[in-house]
């Protein structure tokens, strides 16, 4: 089993009211929350563990997540108020305005951290519950206690906006996260704000270099690549006419980790020894699986029949 870990919250988007005014209507979301709910309707088997509410918006989350078959016992249930995100859209593209004090997710702690049944084999965390403590803390301390017996994942979702004022702490965590795990994924943007201007190969192998044994870079409309120690393999994306993009990163991983389930891969020994086919499936499975998201508003991620 897969356990997404990491925040859940409301996205308030932006809508047109029946008499053409502005508005925004609530969709469950969050970058991790993206994933579990993409890896349940792409048939993996998938869990999720995040600090959720008790309020409306908390029933919310929990119910579309049971809807779209993630397993919720992990969850850390309280009574705090639920994150809330208003997005903007320029020519598809999302911008975010977090709402995140004292709510059940940011005040996330450690003793709220689950025991692990052993079905659960691979963990996978990031976004923006990497940024503020304590749950930022929560989840190093999560994957630090895992790492050594759990394939672990990491994609940060970097939100320049989001960690002003703290970016020399957030480095340093996910530094170490991506030293501790065996799996990295970053959107090209997301490469170059952790390592600088480069070649994107070279750069992914100075990460490769700190421990991981695999990463994907997304491309954004180009496609996206595997990079191992000796593998470079790139599959273009899918083209679609493209409604926004919120949630495509998040049904990538969601896909890349599902396609690599399926091949029986998803062990620390077979993920140093991976297939040029193994690598190219998982790439295919990701780029397709988001391109059906970007088809369509909001973070909607795709069934496996739809693709």
């Amino acid at each position: 089993m897969i356990l997404s870990c990491g925040e859940a919250l409301i996205d308030m988007l932006p809508r047109q009211s029946t008499a053409g005014e502005a508005c925004f209507a609530p969709y469950a979301g969050g970058a991790v929350f993206n994933t579990a709910i993409a890896l349940g309707r792409l048939g993996a088997p998938s869990a999720f563990f995040s600090g959720v509410s008790t309020d409306m918006l908390g029933e919310i989350l929990a119910e579309t997540l049971s809807a779209s078959k993630v397993d919720i016992q992990h969850l850390a249930r309280s009574a705090r108020p639920t994150t809330v995100a208003f997005v903007k859209l320029v020519e598809g593209q999302a911008t975010y305005a977090f709402y995140d004090e004292g709510t059940a997710g940011r005040m996330l702690s450690q003793d709220q951290l689950p025991d692990l049944p052993a079905e659960v084999d691979t963990l996978f965390l990031g976004g923006i519950s990497l940024v503020n403590d304590p749950a930022a803390s929560t989840y190093e301390a999560l994957q630090a206690r895992e790492a050594a017996a759990r394939v672990t994942m990491i994609d940060p979702n970097i939100r320049p906006g989001f960690i002003a004022g703290k970016e020399a702490e957030y480095r340093a965590r996910v530094e170490r996260m991506i030293a501790r795990a065996d799996i990295v994924k970053l959107s090209d943007e997301d490469l170059h704000w952790l390592l600088g201007a480069g070649d994107v190969v070279d750069l992914a192998r100075r990460l490769l270099a700190k421990g991981p044994k695999l990463v994907f870079i997304t491309e954004g409309a180009d496609g996206a690549r595997a990079v191992t120690a000796t593998q470079n393999r790139f599959v273009a994306a899918t083209k679609v006419t493209v409604a926004d993009t919120v949630g495509a990163g998040d049904t990538f991983n969601a896909g890349v980790l599902a396609a690599l389930h399926e091949a029986g891969v998803l062990t620390k020994a077979a993920l140093g020894t991976l297939s040029d086919a193994v690598l190219d499936a998982a790439l295919s499975l990701g780029t397709r699986a988001a391109a059906v998201t970007v088809s369509r508003a909001g973070a909607n991620p795709p069934w496996r029949h739809e693709l």
